[in-house]
């Protein structure tokens, strides 16, 4: 129970009668709820897009006579009545999954992220990361389980993309305007702000707390963007993944052991306490410190605590594992060492970690030493994990380093679209959400008929195909781009042409230049009379990440060319609104990582439960999802040499696709133009896929072989 609440603002002109669409707006639930988004867009869609989907906007800005208009209209109201009961039932709902599984296990599990992708709106979120962090808090709710989300709140957000001429990403800041979003400030009896101290060596900082309610998860997020806070402490909260080392370090101070301090001055004493990814390892220590501070040793303390602490490590990657010079450690934690009864030397011993140039404090290290719960987020990457941490574990094989993995899924609701929801509430019954992890209901997907697939999947690629042309319009209607600029960003898509997405963090080992690298056998491919094909790439590279930038120039060139006759374009800007159109509409889901850096990936499963079929290379989730008969894989499933497997890669892609892919999308058609074969691989790979890579299945592994056993040592 929490010592302080948050409170819903009273700041909309309301008819009494529709006066709940302002708590509605402020409970993220309507996110995964297509009846619920209905209660806004049916009144007035344009404003519904203008304001991109953001009921309070939305609510600030429509006249109050249109909304008078609605609160007299006989189907608007039964609309709302019946989205109300649904959610009133759904908050009070005694008996989800975990309720119903483990009645007498009530206790809180806090669950710490550097970011969180819930909705387009609040764009404090950069990739797959906060998105699946977003996924975790919706399943949640979902299931039941009594979790706390931790954070930090962004200012300016993620960076919005632009794409210049000559393809050079642009970076463009936008400040948040919090009155807009779903934030609640945490407030005491007196009114004024909860806030909490964190002590640096140059002098303490403050950061007040906000609330994100997540249907029955609550989400907690400081920001120390405060007057009482001097100028350059106040930018700890600006931006995500800050690449001065200054800010990054202290802006994990601010998560890890003050995200710790906000639970507790909240109310919260949770008996789990889950860390996604390093950047909140500093939590470690705060808790040690606690312990410290009631007479016993830095080993009581840390073995006492380390029994509730679970780590999920995300990749392999050397740039997603932060470490930090020895100095700075020096500079910022100075004041913290003495309060857990260690030396300067001991505790740079606690994570010290030997790299080519000098000796760093890293956080992943940190995590995993101090965490009896650690999991890889793949089977692959738990092989991968284990050999790349097994120097913190001597005399010991690689196969016995206590790394699990519990495999990512996604949010189903969240990413369904709403006719495959409607399709599968026909054949599997209405609560077929319920039992979304149940593999002998999947077996129904015989019972759906080609011709009823195969024209909801026409239906979604109509929708993502005007979509994209209207945005390509509207940026020619604004003016200052040249018209190459506007073929390339989509202007010519085809709603009747096999369509490829490729959207993700543009990052070196993703490769997204392989479909390129032979761009006149790539042409021939593309431009085939009466088998034509197009490919979609969307997609961000972090601010400082150079060689990323460039990649994006590179497949941005191959994208302006005229001989593609428009038909390879790069959408930019990439963020959730785009990302599910994309997911939902393309036809073909490319992933060409250089194996085995994807330790899971996340939007393959995405396209999977709308139909799409993957053709990726055998790394991260796609390993264990594939079967030979729900999609493709590209190259052998082994690691080779670099180049060696740069070059057999692209040859297996091209080749696969002119050979597979291309004739089984376009030949056999029956007399309704339904390829048959196309759509039973569709079938196959959502009854496979859906399931099993869900955050239904994923929660309930978390719970049975994390959460739990670190529950019971509290």
């Amino acid at each position: 129970m929490t010592q302080f609440k948050s409170k819903l603002p009273n700041n909309f002109d309301l008819p009494r009668r529709i006066n709940r669409l302002s708590e509605l707006s402020y409970n993220l639930w309507w996110v995964w709820n297509p009846m619920a988004q209905r209660l806004f867009n049916r009144i007035d869609n344009n404003l519904w897009e203008q304001v991109n989907h953001n009921p309070i906007r939305w609510l600030r800005t429509i006249p109050r006579p249109v909304l008078n208009a609605a609160a007299q209209d006989p189907m608007y109201l039964e609309l709302y009545d019946r989205v109300f009961a649904d959610f009133d039932a759904y908050l009070k709902r005694a008996d989800p999954w975990f309720g119903a599984t483990h009645p007498q296990q009530q206790k809180q599990i806090a669950y710490f992220s550097m970011e969180f992708g819930l909705h387009e709106t609040l764009p404090i979120y950069s990739g797959g990361l906060g998105v699946l962090s977003g996924d975790h808090l919706k399943e949640t709710s979902d299931i039941g389980l009594p979790l706390v989300g931790v954070g930090l709140l962004y200012t300016e957000g993620y960076f919005s993309q632009r794409i210049s001429e000559d393809g050079w990403q642009e970076a463009i800041n936008n400040p948040l305007v919090f009155a807009d979003l779903p934030l609640l400030p945490v407030l005491k009896d007196d009114g004024k702000e909860l806030t909490i101290q964190v002590d640096f060596p140059d002098g303490p900082v403050l950061a007040r707390i906000w609330e994100v309610r997540i249907g029955r998860t609550p989400l907690y997020l400081m920001d120390t963007n405060m007057d009482v806070n001097n100028p350059m402490v106040r930018q700890l909260t600006t931006r995500l993944y800050w690449s001065d080392v200054n800010l990054r370090i202290m802006q994990e101070v601010v998560l890890g052991v003050g995200g710790v301090r906000a639970l507790r001055a909240l109310g919260f004493n949770p008996s789990a306490w889950h860390m996604n990814e390093g950047h909140a390892a500093f939590m470690t220590l705060e808790r040690a410190r606690e312990v410290v501070k009631t007479g016993k040793t830095f080993d009581e303390a840390i073995n006492q605590t380390k029994a509730n602490n679970v780590f999920t490590t995300h990749t392999p990657v050397p740039a997603g594992n932060d470490e930090f010079p020895l100095w700075l450690i020096d500079k910022y934690l100075a004041s913290l060492w003495p309060e857990l009864g260690l030396t300067r030397d001991q505790f740079a011993d606690l994570a010290r970690h030997q790299q080519n140039w000098g000796e760093t404090f890293s956080m992943p290290v940190l995590a995993l030493k101090y965490s009896n719960g650690r999991n890889a987020v793949s089977e692959l990457h738990g092989v991968v994990s284990r050999d790349m941490w097994k120097e913190l574990w001597p005399g010991y094989t690689a196969d016995e380093v206590p790394i699990t993995y519990v495999t990512n899924g996604v949010h189903t609701s969240t990413w369904m679209a709403r006719r495959i929801r409607v399709l599968y509430e026909k054949h599997f019954g209405a609560d077929w959400l319920e039992h979304l992890d149940d593999f002998e209901m999947w077996e129904k997907m015989d019972s759906i008929q080609p011709q009823e697939l195969w024209a909801v999947r026409s239906h979604l690629k109509r929708k993502l195909a005007l979509y994209v042309q209207e945005r390509a319009r509207q940026r020619w209607m604004k003016g200052g781009f040249h018209p190459v600029q506007v073929i390339a960003s989509g202007a010519m898509l085809d709603p009747y042409v096999l369509t490829i997405g490729f959207a993700r963090r543009f990052a070196t080992y993703k490769r997204a230049s392989l479909v390129t690298s032979e761009f006149e056998r790539l042409l021939n491919i593309i431009n085939q009379p009466n088998r034509p094909v197009q490919i979609i790439f969307s997609g961000k590279s972090h601010p400082a990440d150079e060689p990323g930038k460039m990649l994006i120039q590179e497949v941005y060139r191959s994208v302006k060319k005229a001989e593609n006759g428009g038909r390879i374009v790069f959408i930019e800007d990439y963020d959730m609104n785009l990302a599910r159109y994309l997911v939902q509409g393309v036809d073909i889901w490319m992933n060409t990582p250089r194996r085995p850096n994807e330790a899971s990936g996340t939007s393959g499963m995405k396209a999977a439960v709308n139909g799409a079929l993957n053709f990726s290379v055998l790394d991260g989730w796609w390993r264990e999802a594939y079967n030979g008969d729900n999609g493709w894989a590209i190259g052998p499933d082994a690691e080779l040499d670099e180049k060696v497997q740069d070059e057999a890669d692209a040859e297996s892609l091209y080749e696969t696709l002119e050979k597979q892919i291309i004739p089984l999308y376009y030949n056999d058609r029956d007399v309704n133009d339904v390829p048959l074969k196309w759509v039973q691989r569709m079938k196959e790979s959502m009854r496979t896929i859906t399931p099993q890579f869900s955050t239904r299945r994923m929660l309930k592994e978390y719970v049975e072989r994390l959460y739990l056993p670190a529950i019971s040592k509290s």
